[in-house]
C-alpha cells in the first residue's frame, strides 16, 4: 500500500507554476513601460537638465526645480499652480454634470417600473461620442464654434451674438466649451458603469422599499446610491487621474501650436501642456511637473477612498473584534481560575 501511494504522489503533476508564467507578462509590460519611467522621472526631477542651442547641461539642483515652478524662487513666476487651477476648472466643470446626468440616465433605463422601449438604442447613442477620438472632437468643436463657424454665425444671424463676437477671445466661453466637450464625450461611458452598478443591486431591496411606501427619491437616496457607492468611487477616481493629466482636448482646441499655450491669455493651458512646452528646453522641470502631478493624484484618490469608505462597516468590524477581543479575555481569566 505504501509503495502504491508513493507512486501516485509521483505522478501528480502541480500546475502552479504555470500561473506565474501567464502573469509574467503583466509584469514585464509594467516595469519597463510604467515603474521604470516613474524612477526615471524622479531621478532627473532633481537635476537642472536644460537643451539650449543643441547643448546640453545637466547639474544636480535639489529641489530647486519644485521652488521654481511653485514660486518660491526669486523672479520665478508660479506657472505650475496657475496651470494646476486651469486643469481643475475644466476638469470639473466637465465632470458635475457628467455625473448627475449619468446617474439620472442610468436610473432611469433600469427602472422596471418605466420600463423604457430601445433601452439598447438609447445606450448605444450614449456611448457613441465616446468612440470618437479626442483629437477629432477637438477639431470638430473648434470649427463649429470659432469666429466664422457655423454656429456662431446661426447665433449671429438669431441675434443672440454680436456681430463680431468670438468665442475664442474669453477665458469664461473657452473653457467652458472644453469642459462641455469633456462633458460631452464621456457622461456615455460613465452612464454605462453606473448601469452595470444599478443592475448588481438586489431587486428585492426595490421590492420591500415600494412595499413599505417609499417614493423614487427616497428609493433613490436610500438604497442605490449607498448601495452604488463603490461604482461612484471607480469613476470618481477614473475621471480624477483623467482630468488631472488632461491633455488632448485643450492642446487641439485654442492653442498657439508653436508654444503649447492655451488660449485666451495662458488660460487653458493644462500641466501636461506645460510638460510637453518644457521637455524641448528644460527636461528637469518637466519631469518635476510629472512627480507634483503625480502626488497631487495620490493625495486626490487618498482623499476620495478615506471620504466615501463604508464608515458603518467598519464601525461594525472595529465592534466585532473589540467583542472578540473581550470574549478571549474572558476565556483566558476563565482558564486562570480553574
Amino acid at each position: 500500500m505504501a509503495k502504491r501511494n508513493s507512486s501516485n504522489k509521483r505522478k501528480t503533476v502541480s500546475y502552479e507554476k504555470y500561473g506565474y508564467l501567464f502573469i509574467l507578462p503583466f509584469f514585464l509590460v509594467y516595469f519597463i513601460f510604467q515603474l521604470y519611467p516613474l524612477i526615471n522621472t524622479f531621478y532627473w526631477s532633481a537635476f537642472s537638465y536644460q537643451k539650449r542651442n543643441l547643448k546640453e547641461t545637466i547639474a544636480f539642483c535639489g529641489l530647486d526645480n519644485f521652488k521654481m515652478l511653485l514660486g518660491l524662487m526669486e523672479g520665478e513666476t508660479p506657472y505650475f499652480l496657475l496651470y494646476l487651477k486651469n486643469t481643475l476648472i475644466m476638469w470639473i466643470g466637465g465632470f458635475i454634470p457628467q455625473i448627475l446626468l449619468s446617474l439620472l440616465l442610468a436610473a432611469w433605463l433600469t427602472n422596471e417600473q418605466v420600463k423604457v422601449r430601445g433601452r439598447g438604442a438609447i445606450k448605444i447613442m450614449t456611448y457613441m461620442p465616446n468612440i470618437i477620438t479626442a483629437a477629432s472632437i477637438s477639431v470638430l468643436f473648434a470649427s463649429l464654434f470659432s469666429q466664422y463657424g457655423p454656429i456662431t454665425m446661426l447665433l449671429k444671424k438669431i441675434g443672440i451674438l454680436s456681430a463680431d463676437y468670438n468665442f475664442f477671445d474669453y477665458v469664461g466661453t473657452t473653457r467652458g466649451l472644453i469642459s462641455f466637450i469633456l462633458f460631452w464625450m464621456w457622461y456615455g461611458n460613465t452612464t454605462l458603469i453606473l448601469i452595470a452598478g444599478m443592475m448588481g443591486i438586489n431587486p428585492s431591496l426595490y421590492e420591500a422599499a415600494e412595499i413599505d411606501g417609499a417614493n423614487g427619491a427616497q428609493t433613490f437616496f436610500k438604497i442605490t446610491l449607498p448601495l452604488l457607492k463603490p461604482i461612484l468611487l471607480f469613476t470618481l477616481v477614473t475621471s480624477a487621474v483623467g482630468g488631472i493629466q488632461m491633455y488632448d482636448i485643450p492642446s487641439l482646441f485654442n492653442v498657439n501650436g508653436s508654444s503649447m499655450s492655451g488660449g485666451p491669455a495662458d488660460s487653458t493651458t493644462t500641466m501636461s501642456m506645460y510638460i510637453m512646452r518644457l521637455y524641448n528646453t528644460d527636461v528637469g522641470r518637466a519631469a518635476a511637473i510629472s512627480v507634483m502631478m503625480f502626488i497631487i493624484t495620490l493625495i486626490i484618490s487618498i482623499c476620495l477612498f478615506v471620504s466615501m469608505g463604508d464608515k458603518d462597516e467598519k464601525l461594525a468590524e472595529k465592534q466585532i473584534r473589540k467583542q472578540q477581543r473581550e470574549y478571549r479575555r474572558q476565556q483566558k481569566a476563565l482558564k486562570g481560575g480553574n
